[in-house]
């Protein structure tokens, strides 16, 4: 989890893992040298909290760095990600866990709710019940605060790159083969949109996108435009 000025929101998202009915977890936030009192409140639950692990960065560097700082950190079989202002729903862990052992399955996601800063529901993304690497570059289906994989895959690496966390589960999903999401198709997660995000400027995630495809993945321009065009359908039948 990684942590930079997020005093208003983070105690709900560090109580949402721990109240997982999964209770074999352990919580790495990574304060990026917040300037409010994010680092106080990790330090006030670390002293009564066991299961977290608390890292404050030397620097500013950017939630890939943070990420990254938190993947080395874990001492734990899989990893799951989770933003200080997102939230779990108590049984993500223990039916990611329980469908990824009876299939066999190295990476796993579920489906989300997607809140407004005013607390009311915007939508449900229910992303497909599987996803292949050539799914991925059409669309990302993979929320990021739902992805969970095992480490016996190895683990990944956030780039600083726009849609940091498309390129790393692409980059997974292209290890594993295939990605699953767990039966249950209702919201296991809860994410915050924030008015004005980096995620809600349209153009320039088109930009992003066309980036990854012929300088992050390689793809000729022709086969790029291809999965560009798809990109572009369901995001707009996302909107929809």
């Amino acid at each position: 989890m990684p942590a930079y000025n997020a005093a208003a929101t983070l105690q709900a998202s560090m109580d949402s893992v721990f109240a997982q009915t999964h209770a074999d977890v352990e919580l790495v936030v990574i304060d990026d040298c917040s300037k409010d009192a994010s680092w106080d409140i990790v330090q006030s639950m670390a002293a009564r909290e066991p299961r977290l692990v608390s890292i404050r960065m030397a620097c500013n560097g950017g939630v890939a760095a943070a990420r990254n700082a938190g993947i080395e950190a874990a001492t734990g079989t899989h990893i799951a990600f989770l933003d200080s202002d997102d939230r779990w729903l108590p049984d993500k862990l223990a039916q990611q866990l329980a469908h990824m052992r009876a299939t066999g399955t190295f990476i796993s996601y579920t489906a989300y709710s997607r809140f407004g800063e005013s607390g009311g529901e915007l939508s449900i993304v229910r992303p497909p019940a599987e996803v292949s690497y050539a799914d991925m570059l059409k669309s990302n289906r993979i929320g990021n605060l739902t992805g969970l994989y095992d480490r016996a895959l190895g683990d990944g690496r956030f780039q600083r790159i726009g849609h940091e966390d498309y390129v790393f589960w692409l980059a997974m999903v292209r290890r594993a083969g295939i990605a699953r999401r767990v039966p249950n198709p209702e919201p296991l997660a809860e994410y915050l949109v924030r008015n004005g995000s980096l995620s809600a400027d349209k153009r320039k995630a088109a930009q992003w996108q066309w980036n990854i495809y012929r300088n992050v993945e390689g793809i000729g321009r022709v086969r790029a435009a291809w999965y560009f065009a798809h990109y572009a359908a369901i995001a707009v039948g996302k909107r929809r």
